[in-house]
């Protein structure tokens, strides 16, 4: 897909005003931001940013002393974190209020910043999918590699622009991840809170980017190797269980598990909460993954910030692929073969693959399953000895999780 070249010059950083940073030291109160009812309310989302462009404010003085060419990385950085659905930070927040209640109002400040450093890990992990997946469009902008490879155009630099802006890109994600430590330990947390939720977090980046290696390798196999014929019929087994096994590291445990219990242990929480978080988010995340499974095959553009079925384009390997194959015919079979994962598949292709994946059945079977996990994340949380508060917000937040159009 081509970019209009116009998107892709990269301006000058600029300045941070109050709209989008509070003042030091100025801090929401805790009932304005944290509401169990709407536990990711636009409030929230607001005192998340705010944290997150302080401290890529904070960031300048670093950067700019190593010369002016770094304030077009702090801006795709600013821009990148600014949005998002900020469900990663309010699992965080709403893990520490299942555990310990509501913060005072002299620790919320600490609680935004510890929760918004997960933003910061999943937008390096949006910059390194996009690059890994030659994805041209992340939130209806330019993806960073594409910016990186406009400014080496647009400069006349010597050598190959893709290749730079794969470069770039990788860097910024791996900056993002730099960051992403660093404001998590800045976060003014007790030695004590910290300690015992960083082994979580640790993890949960180990999780993560093993996880997209598995991912990696499954999207490696042909799909008549994937899905092999076993007595004339396709044998789904290894191809869900795959599925399963990417979807639980790469997604549910880096989405909901590790935020949730991390914000947990920095309120206090035990090893048998621990254990009932996990519960109630893996099977949690497991439907928020098929749910963008979903979405990245029948998802508005104008919602998603995505292309129609990139997913599709792309050719990734989704329970929604594995179940069209085995539920469709010969024809069907060789209509995905031959169409899935083609860069270049237009919208008559796409729509081809969607009536596909409709007609099979496979997109009603998803559906059931994202209804399974949601129900039992639900009875897991009704086991775990949570606050009121907590276990009303974390209700909310599965259906926020679950029944979304983006």
């Amino acid at each position: 897909m081509a970019v209009p070249y116009s998107l892709l010059v990269v301006t000058p950083a600029p300045p941070v005003t109050t709209r989008h940073v509070q003042a030091p030291g100025a801090v929401p109160a805790v009932r304005d931001v944290l509401d169990p009812a709407d536990p990711v309310s636009a409030s929230f989302r607001r005192a998340v940013s705010a944290r997150v462009a302080a401290f890529v404010q904070r960031q300048a003085p670093v950067l700019e002393p190593m010369g002016v060419e770094l304030a077009a990385v702090r801006t795709m950085a600013a821009e990148l974190l600014d949005g998002g659905k900020r469900l990663r930070p309010a699992f965080a927040a709403w893990g520490f209020v299942a555990a310990a209640g509501r913060p005072a109002e002299d620790g919320l400040g600490a609680l935004l910043d510890a929760a918004a450093s997960f933003d910061l890990l999943h937008a390096s992990a949006l910059v390194h999918d996009d690059v890994m997946d030659s994805s041209d469009v992340r939130r209806g902008r330019p993806a960073a590699h594409r910016r990186f490879e406009a400014l080496h155009d647009e400069a006349g630099w010597l050598g190959d622009g893709p290749g730079f802006g794969r470069a770039g890109a990788i860097l910024l994600g791996d900056l993002l991840i730099m960051w992403s430590a660093q404001l998590l330990g800045e976060a003014g947390l007790a030695d004590d809170a910290r300690r015992r939720a960083q082994p979580l977090v640790d993890r949960m980046r180990t999780e993560v980017t093993c996880g997209q290696y598995l991912d990696m390798l499954v999207q490696a196999q042909p799909l008549t190797r994937w899905l092999p014929e076993v007595d004339g019929r396709v044998d789904l087994r290894v191809a869900l269980a795959d599925v399963d096994r990417v979807t639980e590291h790469k997604s549910a445990r880096y989405t909901v598990v590790r935020p949730l219990q991390a914000g947990a242990a920095i309120g206090g929480a035990d090893d048998r909460l621990l254990e009932r978080l996990a519960a109630y988010g893996s099977p949690l995340g497991r439907a928020f993954q098929l749910r963008d499974d979903l979405l990245g095959v029948f998802g508005d553009p104008a919602v998603t910030g995505k292309p129609a079925g990139d997913d599709l384009r792309e050719g990734k390997r989704t329970a929604i692929v594995a179940h069209a194959y085995a539920r469709t015919d010969d024809a069907g079979r060789g209509l995905l073969v031959a169409l899935l994962g083609d860069p270049d598949l237009g919208p008559d292709g796409v729509a081809r693959l969607q009536e596909l994946v409709q007609s099979s059945g496979a997109a009603a079977e998803v559906e059931a399953t994202i209804e399974a996990a949601y129900e039992e994340s639900l009875a897991a949380l009704e086991t775990a000895e949570v606050t009121d508060e907590g276990r009303e917000a974390l209700r909310a937040l599965a259906d926020a999780a679950v029944r979304r159009a983006f």
